[in-house]
């Protein structure tokens, strides 16, 4: 799938993880939605243990929809809000406690947030970054932490998409270009 790189962590890393969100763990995935979720997991217990920063994005919109997204586009996207319960983080994620929460109106999770205004503030310079989907709020997050220089590492086994040939092609084509690639292992082993 994937060429992995060596992995390094800077002395100031915040997990990022995007849209493990009820809603979208519904959907059918390349890779199961529960592995990928049990990696997240395992990473923001990691994470937090070292005092690091883990952030939950997800996405939602007001009820009324007047902020859903608007394009004129081949593959429209939604014309109503989901329910609140499509933005629930589940249970196995653990209480908010000290995770920052940011919730996006688009695919990226820079766009229209205080993102990046959160990790600088932490003096984050790296984003170790996971969730669903690969190839769009995954893809988009990625472009973004590279175009604002942050160090970025994609977690391999702790990222899906529902689409297998768009996942393969950004796990082959856009990541190698803008992250170092690396598993839940890697990461781990790296944090001591």
């Amino acid at each position: 799938m994937s060429t992995k790189s060596p992995l390094s962590l800077d002395e100031r890393p915040a997990l990022v993880l995007i849209d493990l969100q009820n809603g979208i763990l519904g959907l059918p995935t390349v890779h199961p939605s529960d592995g990928v979720l049990k990696n997240a997991v395992r990473l923001a217990d990691a994470f937090r243990a070292k005092g690091l920063p883990v952030v939950r994005v997800r996405v939602a919109w007001s009820p009324d929809g007047g902020d859903l997204p608007v394009s004129r586009s081949a593959a429209p996207g939604l014309t109503q809000a989901p329910p609140a319960e499509f933005a629930a983080f589940p249970d196995e994620l653990g209480p908010l406690g000290d995770d920052i929460v940011i919730t996006k109106r688009h695919w990226g999770a820079f766009t229209g947030t205080e993102l990046d205004l959160q990790l600088r503030r932490r003096g984050v310079t790296q984003i170790v970054l996971g969730g669903i989907s690969t190839s769009i709020g995954v893809e988009s997050t990625a472009r973004s932490a590279f175009e604002l220089s942050y160090h970025l590492v994609v977690v391999d086994d702790a990222t899906t998409d529902t689409d297998a040939a768009s996942h393969e092609h950004t796990f082959g084509k856009i990541f190698p270009r803008i992250a170092e690639l690396g598993s839940t292992e890697d990461v781990l082993r790296l944090l001591g």
